[in-house]
């Protein structure tokens, strides 16, 4: 267990983020389209879905490097949808605008606190959207394609 532990640690305090959870992408696209990022140059502040929490992005395009204070990046080690979303906004991450709007005014949070497994939310927000006219595999290839471009950033951790 302590080696387990250990393991994730060294995971998390590597220089380079981990692949966040397929999820984050539909967060960030729905960020994007409730206009909760306000972008000014290489920084971001981006407004929790519930409006009670704003979290920092910073970007140093020279060092391939992000930082985010959000809870994903912070405590997991993932990058996190503020800084997908922000990486969108600039045009670095492809950006579907169809996707994004099918995902307004959705209580992220909420949902992630009732359900507590991001697989889970991850279905009830592709049945929204599907409702709204996207389809579920469309989505499943755009987020697809972000993940493989997140990959091919390697992204590092700006200190």
């Amino acid at each position: 267990m302590q080696k387990r532990q250990e393991e994730k640690e060294k995971e998390i305090s590597s220089e380079f983020w981990l692949m966040p959870p397929k999820m984050k992408i539909l967060e960030a696209l729905g960020t994007i389209a409730d206009e909760r990022i306000k972008v000014k140059g290489s920084k971001a502040t981006v407004q929790s879905s519930m409006h009670e929490k704003d979290y920092s992005v910073t970007y140093d395009e020279k060092k391939k490097a992000i930082m985010s204070n959000d809870n994903g990046s912070f405590y997991k080690g993932y990058l996190g949808y503020p800084s997908i979303a922000f990486l969108m906004v600039k045009g670095i991450l492809p950006y579907d605008k169809d996707i994004a709007e099918s995902l307004r005014d959705i209580k992220w949070k909420e949902l992630n606190e009732k359900f507590k497994n991001y697989f889970k939310v991850e279905i009830i927000i592709k049945a929204i959207a599907a409702r709204k006219g996207v389809k579920q595999n469309y989505i499943d290839e755009f987020v697809a394609k972000v993940l493989k471009e997140i990959e091919k950033l390697k992204l590092k951790k700006l200190e």
